[in-house]
């Protein structure tokens, strides 16, 4: 995999004043966590990140630091603001060459399932995994062939095999799920009205009254 450079800097700021202040000004706050030892406090612009927050893909980060030192890491959370979507705080862990370590991976569903060219429902249970592996065999997602499912089918993660991956993620979750179509039910006839039968009308006279 093949790591996609963010360029950042060391901030030297603490506190909603001044993170706001930054945020206004195109640049979205951050930490740098390399195991216990180094926790830096950095800052990256919103432009620069968007293609590693808006993806289907898990990167290797090239992070190129102001001060001239640079780390391997791959983006672990993003906060956004509930209101305007736009990114608050972003985080980084750094990850070290040829140590294993866990990730999150996209699951990406391809093809279509034969169920439903008959009418039957596709539906994607689970986005993300997580997986253990070497930095260098990270998969920038997990795909998945979908093709074969008729209605009533299923897919785990025990369904899937990758080399030199492990699943962490237990092989009992469903990923995707074919689901019969819903049958149209016909609307049931009113208790005690027979069909063919011409309802009374309130309030109509009676032949004896009409006689009387």
């Amino acid at each position: 995999m093949a790591a996609i450079t963010l360029k950042a800097n060391v901030r030297d700021y603490k506190g909603r004043s001044k993170s706001n202040s930054a945020r206004r000004a195109g640049k979205v706050p951050g930490v740098f966590y390399l195991g216990n030892s180094k926790n830096i406090p950095i800052e990256a612009e919103a432009l620069e990140l968007r293609h590693l927050v808006y993806t289907s893909e898990t990167h290797i980060i090239d992070l190129e630091l102001n001060d001239g030192s640079s780390e391997m890491a791959v983006l672990r959370e993003v906060q956004f603001d509930p209101i305007t979507d736009k990114m608050m705080h972003f985080d980084l862990i750094g990850v070290v060459k040829g140590q294993m370590m866990k990730f999150e991976v996209p699951v990406v569903l391809e093809g279509v399932p034969a169920g439903v060219r008959d009418g039957a429902v596709l539906t994607q249970t689970v986005h993300k995994i997580e997986v253990e592996c070497l930095p260098r065999n990270l998969p920038e997602y997990i795909a998945v062939d979908v093709s074969p499912l008729v209605a009533g089918d299923s897919l785990s993660v025990d369904d899937i095999k990758i080399d030199d991956v492990i699943f962490v993620t237990s092989g009992g979750v469903t990923l995707a799920i074919v689901s019969h179509p819903r049958a149209v039910e016909e609307p049931e006839a009113e208790e005690g009205v027979d069909e063919g039968v011409e309802p009374e009308v309130i309030g109509r006279e009676t032949d004896e009254e009409e006689e009387a």
